[in-house]
């Protein structure tokens, strides 16, 4: 897809800094952050949403929720526990169409995200 901004940061033509990046994945925070800590997971292929992927990415899905389990431990909420969430499509909230996992946390006892 030309037009994903997803594509374009992986590709460097907008700047942001990896949290994270191996040749399948790059993670970076969010730029309208829902928690204290918001890391999108984002594969380097792109993929729409998840209702469109294959057989053939399902280690690509099983390698973008260990790389969340590793970014927890680093940014320090894997202890106090975080939210891994996909949103499954524009009418609940899929703004970029292209899949992506959002890792949430970092929340003191008051304001913490319930869903």
């Amino acid at each position: 897809m030309t037009n994903c901004i997803f594509c374009k940061i992986i590709k460097g033509e907008i700047p942001t800094e990896f949290l994270y990046q191996d040749e399948k994945i790059v993670a970076f925070r969010d730029i309208k952050p829902s928690a204290p800590v918001h890391i999108l997971i984002v594969p380097k292929k792109h993929i729409e949403k998840l209702q469109t992927v294959s057989d053939n990415e399902k280690d690509l899905l099983g390698q973008m929720l260990l790389v969340a389990q590793k970014i927890a431990e680093s940014e320090k909420i894997a202890k106090s526990g975080y939210k891994v969430c996909i949103n499954c499509g524009e009418e609940v909230g899929q703004i970029v169409p292209h899949l992506h996992i959002h890792l949430l946390g970092g929340w003191e006892t008051e304001g913490r995200c319930s869903c």
